[in-house]
């Protein structure tokens, strides 16, 4: 059996065997392919950076010599931006948490997946970016509650040292913050849907110190078909319908002193639908 033969079999198998794949993007600074073509938007960026990241992966992957695993780590070895004790008090490390379902877990999942890609003890800040509510609601601080709390606790145990929130207005963020035990440090405000930040917002946040910041994210980072699309593309057009995204975890590294990023990129996470 030629070799692409068997590369694409072996792919087959990995894909019908696993639960779950875990892809890290590796760091978008100094990734060349990437360079090539500038991404308009956040959401043609991730699209980009997962299929390049299969595409990369699968040619290098061998048939395991036991089974099969149920999950499936995708990450180019020298695409990672590991953090040297030596560096770690320069940097600042700071994440943006999109979940696409209500799964508490999938908040550690991502921390911990990040700290240890990472490799810190902690990261400085975490925003969590909740799945949206349906069409013609608004998000409620019920929704909000159970999110908040897992990121509490990872407060807590020192895994975060700061959490943010995405896209409340000044009545949610007051009732985020009149009940949380750990307040929002910050709050991201998307320019598209304002042009100038709300001045009750605004006032809000300097009265209890929140700082406000500002994003191009969509509502939505990545649709449903957006993903398979993605996955089918870097896989070469293998059947990849069951394949759900959970989570994305876009982190970024900075230079505290210059402000400069060193290290920009995406972990992902999905998980194949019970048949």
């Amino acid at each position: 059996m030629d070799s692409e033969n068997m590369s694409g079999e072996v792919k087959m198998m990995l894909l019908n065997h696993a639960k779950t794949l875990r892809l890290h993007t590796g760091n978008l600074v100094n990734r060349s392919r990437l360079k090539k073509k500038c991404p308009c938007s956040p959401s043609e960026e991730l699209q980009d950076c997962i299929q390049a990241t299969l595409n990369e992966w699968f040619p290098t992957t061998k048939p395991p010599s036991e089974d099969f695993p149920d999950t499936l780590d995708c990450s180019i070895p020298q695409g990672t931006d590991a953090i040297t004790p030596e560096e770690r008090e320069e940097l600042k490390v700071s994440a943006k948490l999109f979940l696409c379902e209500s799964v508490q877990s999938s908040i550690r999942d991502a921390v911990e997946m990040a700290c240890q890609t990472l490799a810190v003890s902690q990261l400085d800040s975490v925003i969590v970016a909740p799945p949206g509510p349906l069409e013609g609601d608004s998000q409620t601080l019920a929704q909000l509650q159970p999110a908040w709390e897992e990121l509490e606790a990872l407060v807590r145990s020192q895994r975060i040292a700061a959490i943010g929130t995405s896209d409340l207005d000044k009545d949610l963020l007051e009732q985020l913050y009149n009940w949380a035990q750990v307040k929002p440090s910050s709050n991201q405000v998307n320019l598209a849907s304002c042009c100038v930040m709300p001045p009750d917002l605004t006032a809000f946040a300097k009265e209890f110190d929140i700082q406000l910041l500002t994003h191009n994210d969509p509502k939505e980072l990545m649709s449903a078909a957006t993903f398979q699309e993605a996955m089918q593309e870097g896989t070469q057009d293998l059947n990849v319908a069951d394949w759900r995204l959970e989570w994305v975890l876009r982190y970024s590294i900075i230079v505290k002193s210059r402000g400069i990023i060193k290290a920009k990129g995406y972990l992902v996470s999905a998980r194949k639908a019970s048949p």
